[in-house]
């Protein structure tokens, strides 16, 4: 438990003369007991001309200070140092050191040896009780980390885990003592058998007298243990019994919850049955005063025309308009059986709304499709393993530098590509399928733009970096069986990175995009600013929407847990219709009343009137309510201008976020799509990134044999690069055949950052995709790269031999 190394502070010189210590002259101390306060008179040494000088200790709660005399702890304290990082180290039977490396040392000297073993024992277990809190204190995180939902629903559970650390400190109180005392009576037996050897004479005295003092030594020590003991014993028998009334308390509410489950099921089944024998007429046969006049009352009715005059508030967004609930003659305008989404925009006549494609989407509608037998895919990986890591060693000389071109371990990765993380925007591709289903755009502009959010959910716990694609290197999702579509993406340029995608489902809809990352370390926090544009294709409709990315920020890069946030602006625009939603993700913001990861947006049509307002959160779920009437009249904003205040019917859920599965915490907070994205597939394109070596040895655990595999990996392809660009400066400079190229020039190319201008203006290799040329889009007029087909029907017929060996 001692430490005996020796410190660079200046101290006291060897010969300096030592008070005698004299045991039986000094005042009985109480016994350091672990936890309690600890005081008393110690000799500290001040420079070499006042020597050592008397001063009031006092230990508490891990901290050392000490005062002129007992008068001045009321007032002023001449100095403290922290034990859990302090090294305590004895010098002789009455000297020991204190410092914490550097800044501080304290040369200390106790009246006697007994006096300072006393010290020694209650410093030793103020260290071991303050690292422990330290460390506690470190998982917790900091307080910058943004509050989780329901916080309040766990102060029992608190005050278990409370009472669970607390006695989990006083096992480590008897641990440390008991080492003491293992230590202190070892000492006793030496001096006994040395006690045995003596012969009688003048020596005996002295060998008697260390004998006392081991003795004394070893009282104090069993002492202390025998306390730690007794608090232990009462604190636990003070917790048993309410423990035991806890637990019992929990199994009825149990019993009840099971009783309560019967009853509701008992109900369901009865609902059932009557919902199966009830008789619903066909549109056709409804009366037709319903449009006209209103619904008519009846018993069918009740229920319906009551769910729709349920009024509501809005989340309020302070920075850009108000909503309130709409007059109850506006929900009279609608059919008891209608959606309002729907009714609003004259739809009564059969056509699809949202709550219709809700029970078109159910499994268990009668015109869903026959179900085929797929593939079952896993649902577990490897664990991540505890490899401890300094950040800050490695990021302390890469600030200001572009993220892509930093060289990383694999311990700040996760076990997917950015190609993969990139096919994670179709986790939620329902809501294209409900949107393709659509015969308003103003409706199908909702469920795009939920779309659009719900691709941010699966990075709200996801502080690994992905793996940078190399230049080539492609995945394929195949979910055509499971879900109907079928996505590509393709590594198409490295500096600057960008990756190509294509997904088509045989649902209606077309999904391409081509994203370019520019990310920069500012020491604290880490931007992502990804560049580009993302399109969406329906076929029925045509309508063609395209909107952006918004920034990722990655907050406490050096001190604290890592978050992520999510902040800027969106344009949806459906370059058809003209129809436009602009969606806002709030900064976090400590000092803001509004829900963290707060969106809102307004759907709008070409003239610039609301038609819809959406709000909710991008890590949780989405709402939309249709706007009756908007005004100008709201208080005014941080520019002096009024807000909008709209008027809004009952909100419409359009998404909420599929929770993730068991142990998720442990697999890289994957939800259950990215489990499967680096499962091995056969038929796959050699390039596929599921065939890359160093992201298959992570996920097995193994990261010093993936951290040899990347750099062997990346030294491959500078290798690639370099002959590129070489035979591209001889097809050029025919003259100049076999000169290097100069040097400096690619540390020129490394260093220079991508932004939205040479984004724009094209990529700086001399590189041909595989399966994606560039062209300008005919709806934006930027320069993009499309997908020109080629690779399914490759993967059919099972030729790849035009593939790169990049691997």
């Amino acid at each position: 438990m001692l430490s005996r190394r020796g410190t660079t502070q200046l101290g006291p010189p060897s010969d300096t003369v030592k008070p005698r210590a004299v045991v039986m002259s000094e005042p009985k101390a109480p016994t350091p007991a672990p936890g309690d306060t600890y005081k008393g008179w110690l000799f500290k040494w001040t420079n070499y001309i006042k020597g050592y000088q008397r001063r009031w200790f006092v230990l508490s709660n891990g901290l050392l200070s000490y005062y002129r005399t007992q008068a001045e702890m009321g007032h002023t304290c001449r100095g403290t140092i922290n034990l859990a990082t302090a090294n305590i180290a004895v010098e002789d039977s009455c000297n020991f050191v204190i410092s914490n490396g550097g800044t501080q040392t304290y040369h200390l000297k106790a009246s006697s040896e007994v006096e300072r073993q006393r010290w020694i024992t209650a410093l030793e277990l103020a260290k071991a009780k303050a690292f422990r809190m330290q460390a506690e204190s470190d998982d917790s995180g900091d307080d910058s980390t943004p509050p989780a939902a329901g916080q309040g629903a766990g102060s029992r559970n608190s005050e278990v885990q409370s009472t669970l650390r607390t006695l989990g400190s006083k096992v480590e109180d008897l641990s440390t003592c008991n080492d003491l005392i293992a230590k202190h009576g070892s000492a006793l037996q030496r001096s006994l058998s040395e006690l045995e050897g003596v012969r009688l004479g003048g020596e005996t005295s002295e060998k008697i007298r260390q004998v006392t003092e081991r003795a004394t030594l070893f009282r104090i020590t069993s002492n202390a243990m025998i306390n730690a003991c007794r608090d232990f014993l009462a604190l636990a028998q003070a917790h048993s019994k309410r423990w035991q009334k806890a637990l019992q308390a929990e199994r009825e509410q149990r019993v009840r919850l099971e009783e309560t489950l019967e009853q509701l099921a008992k109900q369901h089944n009865h609902l059932e049955r009557a919902f199966r024998g009830a008789t619903v007429l066909p549109p056709s046969q409804s009366n037709p005063a319903i449009d006209s006049k209103g619904p008519v009352p009846g018993k069918g009715d009740a229920s319906d025309e009551d769910e729709e005059n349920e009024f509501f508030d809005a989340c309020e967004d302070v920075q850009e308009f108000i909503t309130v609930p709409a007059d109850p003659k506006y929900h009279r305008r609608s059919g008891s059986n209608v959606s309002g989404i729907s009714s609003e925009l004259g739809m009564d006549d059969g056509t699809t709304s949202l709550d219709e494609q809700s029970l078109a989407s159910n499994p268990e509608s009668p015109q869903s499709q026959e179900v085929v037998p797929v593939r079952k895919r896993r649902t577990r990986i490897p664990d991540k393993p505890n490899y401890s890591l300094n950040l800050w060693s490695i990021m302390k000389n890469c600030i200001g530098k572009e993220l892509s071109k930093i060289p990383m371990p694999v311990n700040f990765n996760e076990p997917l590509s950015m190609l993969q993380r990139l096919s994670e925007d179709l986790e939620y591709y329902e809501l294209l399928d409900r949107a393709a289903k659509c015969q308003s755009s103003l409706e199908q502009m909702c469920y795009v733009a939920a779309f659009t959010v719900s691709s941010y959910s699966t990075t709200v716990h996801r502080t690994g970096k992905p793996f940078n694609p190399l230049l080539g290197e492609t995945f394929e999702l195949d979910r055509v069986q499971e879900s109907g579509y079928r996505s590509l993406c393709e590594q198409v340029s490295h500096h600057p990175p960008a990756a190509a995608h294509h997904a088509i489902s045989e649902r209606g809809w077309t999904l391409r995009q081509e994203i370019a990352l520019a990310s920069k370390f500012r020491g604290k926090y880490l931007s992502i600013m990804p560049l580009g544009s993302i399109h969406c294709i329906f076929e029925k409709s045509n309508n063609h929407y395209s909107w952006k990315k918004v920034t990722t920020t990655v907050h406490n890069i050096i001190v604290g847990k890592l978050w992520i946030d999510q902040s800027g602006e969106i344009d949806v625009v459906n370059h058809r219709t003209g129809d436009r939603c602009h969606l806002k993700f709030a900064p976090y913001s400590y000092f803001s009343r509004d829900v963290a990861r707060k969106v809102t947006g307004v759907v709008t049509d070409k003239d610039g009137k609301a038609h819809y307002v959406l709000s909710g959160t991008w890590d949780e779920k989405m709402e939309c309510s249709r706007v009756m009437q908007s005004s100008r009249g709201g208080e005014n904003g941080a520019d002096g201008r009024q807000k909008t205040v709209y008027q809004t019917l009952k909100a419409k859920e359009l998404w909420r976020k599929t929770p993730l599965p068991e142990g998720a915490e442990n697999m890289y907070y994957f939800s259950t799509l990215a489990l499967t994205l680096n499962e091995s597939e056969e038929g796959v394109a050699p390039t596929d990134s599921r065939r890359r070596p160093d992201q298959r040895l992570m996920e097995q655990g193994r990261w010093e044999e993936a951290n040899a595999e990347k750099q062997r990996l990346e030294e491959k392809q500078r290798t690639v690069r370099r002959e590129r660009e070489r035979e591209a400066n001889r097809a050029a400079n025919p003259s100049e055949e076999g000169k290097e190229p100069a040097d400096g020039a690619e540390e020129v190319e490394i260093a220079s950052e991508p932004s939205e201008t040479t984004y724009k203006s094209g990529h700086q290799e001399n590189y041909k995709p595989m399966w994606f040329e560039r062209r300008v889009d005919p709806m934006t007029g930027e320069p993009t790269h499309i997908y020109r087909g080629g690779y399914w029907e490759a993967k059919e017929q099972g030729s790849w031999d035009s593939c790169p060996d990049i691997f």
